[in-house]
Formats: structure tokens, sequence, C-alpha cells
């Protein structure tokens, strides 16, 4: 599987940083009222990580940040990695230190760690049932508003490809755009005016609903890849056909795990499923004392 690191644009110490902070004052607000009701000030504790399900781990390069932002002082150490396959029973991780800050931490981690788990357990069961094809797994932007860098993580952990991460780094013109600009063609080169314009440089992708929109899209030019949209398997294949590797395809809409296999045997280069982000079951995951 494929382990992120902060070399992917999006997964920078600061975005991590800002993103558990904001995690943080939604759920702590002015105090962990349970904990500092109950619990000594100076009392200490241990906890461990049990894993109550079968899949894949992501997460746990996470968790110790979340734990440092709420007490440096927390003691965590892996016993697992992102990417490992787990089962029940199986312990992730084990932290030591003040109880208050544990209990504080706890719900986040959780959080984050269950949801993370089951995108990249899910991705990687639809990769398996695209092995041997060339099609490469793409999740979207059917995302969790402020978790999607976690969710796009997650998606990598499971040996997915990250799509755009938001609407600044890629262009896709989709089918409200074309419609709303007049055409295929008037889409594209209102896009070139505009990247011209503003002295962007950003690669340019056009969805199309049917062979003729995606002969307009050859005959336009000046794109870096086609999405071919709601297309049944021998559409898309006399879509291959058409385009003839001119640019790379990539299928999107409705593909489910029923699907998938057909779809990559089309010879697209790559497939959609924004069910990877949005449909998952979490992995259950529990923290509990020792």
């Amino acid at each position: 599987m494929q382990t992120p690191s902060a070399a992917y644009s999006y997964l920078t110490p600061e975005a991590l940083t800002t993103f558990i902070r904001t995690a943080l004052a939604e759920d702590v607000g002015d105090g962990d009222h349970s904990a500092l009701a109950s619990i000594p000030a100076d009392a200490r504790n241990r906890a461990q990580l049990l894993v109550k399900g079968e899949g894949l781990l992501a997460g746990m390069a996470l968790a110790p940040l979340i734990f440092k932002e709420v007490d440096a002082s927390l003691v965590f150490t892996p016993l697992l990695a992102d990417g490992d396959l787990v089962k029940h029973g199986d312990i992730a991780f084990t932290v030591e230190g003040p109880a208050r800050s544990i209990l504080t931490a706890e719900r986040l981690v959780l959080n984050c760690m269950q949801r993370m788990s089951g995108i990249a357990t899910y991705t990687a069961h639809l990769n398996t049932l695209i092995a041997g094809t060339s099609a490469k797994l793409l999740d979207t932007r059917k995302t969790t508003p402020n978790f999607r860098i976690c969710e796009k993580w997650a998606v990598l952990i499971g040996g997915g490809v990250n799509h755009r991460y938001g609407l600044f780094d890629m262009i896709i013109l989709k089918d409200n755009h074309v419609d709303y600009s007049g055409g295929i063609a008037q889409a594209i080169a209102a896009t070139h005016d505009y990247l011209e314009k503003t002295g962007r440089r950003l690669p340019i992708e056009i969805e199309t609903r049917s062979l003729d929109e995606v002969q307009q899209a050859l005959d336009a030019g000046g794109i870096d890849r086609i999405m071919l949209d709601n297309m049944s398997p021998d559409q898309l294949r006399e879509a291959v056909a058409l385009i003839a590797g001119r640019f790379p395809t990539e299928a999107s809409g409705g593909i489910t795990e029923k699907t998938i296999a057909e779809v990559a045997r089309t010879g697209v280069d790559y497939i959609s499923v924004g069910a990877l982000t949005h449909s998952v079951k979490s992995l259950d995951l529990s923290l509990k004392a020792y």
C-alpha cells in the first residue's frame, strides 16, 4: 500500500495542525469538563487502541499529532503502521501520560482513524477488483467538509490515487460548465483565455456525455484528460477507441464494486469513484485503559 508523506502538497504540517486545532476547538470548547470534573490533575494512566474489526489501518501517522497537540507530554508508541492489514484483537498503539489529556484526545483520534481506516479498506478492496488492468482508482471532491485532508490521505493509504484536491488545483469542465458556456469548444476556449489572462498553468479535464461530445473534445484539443461520464461499458470501449491514446481517459458516474471490473476492462486510464469517501463504513476501533 502507498504510504503518504508531507511530499503530497496538501499534507503539510501547517494544514494538519490547522485541521487538528479546528477539530479540537469544535469538540473541547472551553474545556473537557467530564475529565476535569472526575480525574485528578496529577493522575497518570495509559491506554491502547484495540481493533474490533477487519480491514486496512489508517490514521497512524495522524494520531500522534493529535495527542501532541492536546498534551506534548503524552508518550505515543506505535505498534502497527498505516496500510497494515488488521483483525479483531490487534493493538495498534499505546499512549501514556496525564489521564485527562488521554481522555480529551480520545474521541478525535477515534473519529479520524475509524473513518480513515474504513476509506482505506474500501479503496484497497476496489483495487483488488481492477487488478490486472491498467486502470487507476481515483477519489473525488465528494468529501466531508473540513475533513477532506484525512479522507484524501486515507485513499492514498488504501492504494488509490488522489484526483484534484479542490477547485483551485485543476480545471474540470463538467456538464454544467459546458452547458452554461454554450458547448465544449466554447468552454475550452474560454478556459484558455482565462488561464492566459491570469497567468495560471492548470491541467484541464473536459467531461463528455456522449460519443459526439468526445469527438467535439478531440476536435477542440487543448486539454489534458477526457472524462467519460455515465457511459455503458460498450460506450466506454467506443470512446477509448475513438480517443486512441491522444488523451488520458477517465470513467466516472455511478460506478460500483459490481461494475468497476468491467469498466476497467474497457481500457480507460482512470476510474473515479465518489463512494470511496462518501459511502464507506468506518472500521471499529476502541481506545481502552489497561
